[in-house]
């Protein structure tokens, strides 16, 4: 029997967040029942792409076990990981898991010496015993990045460009030899020039390392040059989901369409005129009974903006919008 194991499986998830004072407080569902599933068969990248304020961020902390969701479930190789409290399972999600953060600077101390996290990410983790066996797995894995231990030892963050340290920031997720990095918009703190070289990186320890990536993001360029598959949220709501081919050359959602629209065509022939407005944080459409993007689809109709949208299959991707549902 075709084993059908997913590396990653996301069921009915929500976060809500209650705001406010005692008095005063709201519920803001931040991530609303969210289903996402990644092959366990060969590795991928899927990108999670939307403005901000979609819940792509919080989509993605609830994946690494930094939040609990308030309901649904994660299930890692199989396993329900939604809550873990056992040291021991705790340990093997994390070596398993790794986190790649928006900003390297904030990753490291600019007290401490980048080999110092390597080291005791190699001792924490159990991966040796002793720091002299740590030394050429993390050679091993910052080879990996384009770099070496000479060029980190006895540096300083300061020392070392926002691409380098980026490059180190991902080496070290990379001792506890994971199968599956989540990195939550790991360029945008990075020099435009230096941009591209991180997100190859990415697709080379794809292919190379069959490590498996969550690519979040708002930037839809990178999305479409990185990912295999690519789910758009907007106000904690997957409303479009498949091969990024599908999603971002054939949009079907109008929200899609309009993210689409957002990003000028590279023609020097052509002036760029159209001006595009996306709202930033609404609480008027994260409350919203229903289709978040009723309030400025220029597709809608009456039903949009009571009642939520199913997931529809359309060409092989899943788009939640009534202009699909059968008549």
């Amino acid at each position: 029997m075709k084993n059908t194991e997913h590396l990653l499986e996301l069921t009915h998830l929500t976060k809500i967040f209650t705001l406010g004072s005692w008095f005063t407080k709201t519920r803001l569902t931040a991530v609303n029942d969210a289903h996402l599933a990644m092959t366990s068969e060969k590795a991928s990248i899927l990108t999670l792409a939307g403005e901000s304020g979609s819940g792509k961020t919080t989509l993605a902390r609830m994946m690494l076990g930094l939040i609990e969701p308030t309901s649904g479930s994660i299930r890692y190789k199989g396993r329900d990981v939604t809550r873990i409290h056992q040291h021991r399972d705790r340990l093997w999600f994390r070596k398993e898991v790794q986190p790649i953060f928006q900003n390297p600077f904030e990753t490291f101390n600019p007290l401490r010496r980048i080999e110092k996290y390597l080291y005791e990410t190699a001792l924490n983790y159990k991966i040796v015993g002793s720091a002299r066996e740590a030394e050429p797995i993390i050679e091993t894995a910052l080879r990996s990045v384009g770099m070496s231990l000479d060029q980190v030892r006895k540096r300083y963050p300061n020392e070392l460009s926002g691409g380098q340290l980026q490059r180190a920031s991902v080496a070290r997720a990379l001792i506890t030899q994971p199968s599956l990095l989540i990195a939550d918009e790991p360029v945008s703190m990075v020099d435009a020039s230096l941009r591209m070289s991180i997100v190859n990186l990415f697709k080379e320890l794809c292919q190379n390392l069959n490590v498996s990536v969550v690519y979040v993001t708002h930037d839809l360029a990178t999305a479409y040059y990185i990912g295999d598959r690519i789910a758009i949220m907007l106000r904690g709501v997957i409303v479009e989901m498949g091969t990024v081919e599908h999603v971002l050359m054939k949009p079907l959602h109008p929200y899609t369409q309009l993210l689409k629209k957002s990003v000028p065509e590279p023609d020097p022939e052509q002036q760029w005129n159209e001006e595009i407005t996306l709202s930033t944080f609404e609480t008027e459409e994260y409350a919203r009974k229903g289709c978040k993007f009723a309030g400025r689809c220029p597709q809608v109709m009456p039903i949009c903006k009571t009642s939520p949208p199913e997931d529809i299959v359309v060409d092989n991707s899943t788009v939640k919008c009534f202009l699909y549902a059968k008549q």
